[in-house]
């Protein structure tokens, strides 16, 4: 089951405890030094909160607002690169693919494979990730309800995928803004056992920030708070040890050292 870590306390005993699921990571490959540096954070969590948190990075943002927004470095390399943070620091990895000729390669280095909102409904997306083996993590759509989720769903286990995962991330409306309507996490735990509430990305205001993506990251602590008391099974955050600095969802985005603290509040 998805929402269940194991925890080995010491050589002899293997304790079972329900947890969390935990993502975290920057909104995008920017350089092997911030991967270092977020990857490092992660593993000193784990080991002080006995956590498991997935590490997670974009190697192409090609849903950016203007085509001239920093996107990543692409399928090959940024593959690389978190092929050597799972190697160097021993965590689990999670990307997102944009296109269904990306899911071959992708599965072959994640461990977890994630379907961005927008493209929740484009069947060969869900197939070829299916097809990998590997958990498919899918967002809800900003403009579909939570029980309009069961449909990609359907697809994706249909297509062969072992674990399905789903993560609400808010409702738009146009105007630059996102509205979170949280019964969607019971919803939507109607249809997988893991529902993960993205902390991060349902603070965002889109396309306010003239050319980019605006947001309010003092909401992200309510925001998770709020999706735990409405049942959610995981969290989602995108971190930054300078979000101001960072090249995409930097508004939006919880400082690195802030990290820590909220996820305890969260266990």
């Amino acid at each position: 089951m998805g929402s269940f870590n194991y925890l080995c306390i010491n050589t002899f005993n293997l304790v079972t405890i329900m947890q969390p699921i935990l993502i975290a990571g920057p909104c995008v490959i920017e350089s092997a030094e911030l991967l270092d540096t977020v990857a490092q954070k992660i593993v000193s969590i784990n080991n002080h909160l006995h956590t498991d948190i997935i590490f997670k990075a974009s190697f192409d943002k090609a849903n950016r607002t203007s085509i001239h927004s920093f996107r990543g470095p692409g399928l090959e390399k940024g593959l690389q690169m978190l092929d050597e943070v799972k190697l160097k620091h021993g965590l689990r990895v999670l990307t997102d693919i944009h296109e269904s000729w990306q899911a071959e390669a992708a599965g072959q280095v994640v461990d977890v494979l994630q379907i961005p909102a927008f493209l929740c409904r484009q069947t060969d997306l869900l197939v070829a990730a299916a097809k990998t083996g590997k958990t498919v993590n899918i967002k809800k759509a900003q403009f579909l309800s939570g029980r309009d989720m069961r449909y990609p769903v359907e697809k994706a286990l249909e297509a062969g995928a072992k674990e399905v995962w789903l993560t609400e991330r808010g409702n738009s409306f146009g105007y630059n803004n996102l509205v979170v309507d949280f019964r969607n996490i019971p919803d939507m735990k109607e249809i997988v056992q893991t529902v993960i509430m993205d902390c991060t990305h349902s603070v965002q205001r889109p396309g306010a920030g003239n050319g980019s993506t605006s947001g309010d990251r003092q909401f992200v602590p309510a925001m998770a708070l709020a999706a735990k008391a409405f049942g959610a099974t995981g969290y989602f955050f995108e971190v930054h040890p300078n979000p101001d600095k960072g090249l995409s969802d930097g508004p939006n985005m919880l400082e690195l050292d802030k990290l820590e603290d909220l996820i305890t509040k969260l266990l």
